[in-house]
């Protein structure tokens, strides 16, 4: 007897793409099960140019050679938001390729999808990148998810930046002493030793700015002065994002690496409250959200998806 039909769920961003099937489990009475699937390497986004052909390179291969026959796959995928047209592209080139319907939107989407369980409320994403997406039944309000050099406000990569910022200034006399200078110096050396660790060919650089975050906030949780500082600005961009995107006193799920800092993740906590907003916890991810976006059109998500046969 041949297995039931599976749905193949993508989270595709721009250095990662994870894969996972939902089947139905006979012995659960029918009841779907997630399991993991694949792991592999992200697309630049469906912005850039290319943006498609390069998703398409990440996503076809991992889901390949299936062990279970497929009924739909969806997606959320990074830069779909901004690219609308290379969303629809992507859905109709992908039930192409499978045979099978699919569903494009942004990962911005499918993680607020997972988080509030379908539901409308707002996303406050707070990793090496940062955005707050507000959604409900009569409007959707985006808010940062800028990019590094434009925005990311209070994101791991902003963080690593401005510690760098303090530490140079501290060097040269015109900031106060910090205890950052001895917290960088391991990863990378003396202040002067920073501009030649700016320019190296090591990864991403919002990457390797963020991965400094942890001793922006192990810092500040000790004590230290100009990190307390940082960190408290951090905590009030974040909380300004989420708010701006809340058209009323909505439910507000955390997400992003910045949050599992149980220390930073109580602070954020605590200012969303103080502002009024309703702090919940998250009910799934990305692949949660897409699993969801797969099965049903009656999501307030829905005029963000990109379906074809």
């Amino acid at each position: 007897m041949s297995s039931p039909s599976a749905v193949v769920a993508v989270d595709l961003g721009k250095s990662r793409c994870r894969v996972v099937v939902s089947e139905p489990d006979a012995v659960m009475g029918g009841q779907s099960i997630r399991r993991a699937l694949r792991d592999g390497v992200g697309a630049p986004g469906l912005a850039a140019a290319g943006g498609v052909a390069a998703a398409l390179d990440s996503i076809l291969p991992l889901t390949a050679d299936l062990d279970v026959p497929i009924s739909s796959i969806s997606v959320g995928a990074a830069g779909a938001w901004t690219a609308p047209i290379a969303a629809s592209e992507l859905a109709r080139r992908l039930a192409d390729a499978r045979g099978v319907p699919a569903a494009v939107t942004s990962d911005v989407v499918s993680a607020h999808a997972g988080a509030l369980d379908g539901d409308a409320g707002v996303l406050l994403i707070a990793g090496t990148g940062a955005a707050a997406l507000g959604i409900d039944a009569g409007s959707a309000t985006l808010v940062d998810g800028w990019g590094p050099e434009l925005g990311d406000f209070g994101s791991g990569s902003w963080l690593g930046r401005e510690a760098l910022r303090a530490v140079l200034r501290a060097s040269v006399g015109v900031g106060p002493s910090t205890d950052l200078t001895d917290a960088v110096a391991m990863p990378i050396g003396a202040p002067s030793a920073i501009h030649s660790w700016l320019a190296q060919d090591d990864g991403p650089l919002p990457r390797r700015l963020a991965a400094l975050a942890p001793l922006v906030l192990d810092a500040a949780e000790s004590g230290d002065g100009v990190a307390t500082e940082i960190t408290a600005e951090a905590i009030r961009l974040l909380t300004a994002s989420a708010v701006a995107a809340s058209s009323r006193t909505d439910p507000v799920a955390l997400h992003g690496g910045l949050t599992e800092h149980v220390w930073f993740r109580t602070g954020i906590e605590d200012a969303l409250r103080a502002a009024g907003q309703n702090v919940v916890a998250c009910a799934g991810d990305a692949l949660d959200g897409a699993l969801l976006i797969a099965d049903r059109t009656d999501l307030p998500h829905e005029r963000f998806v990109h379906r074809a046969e």
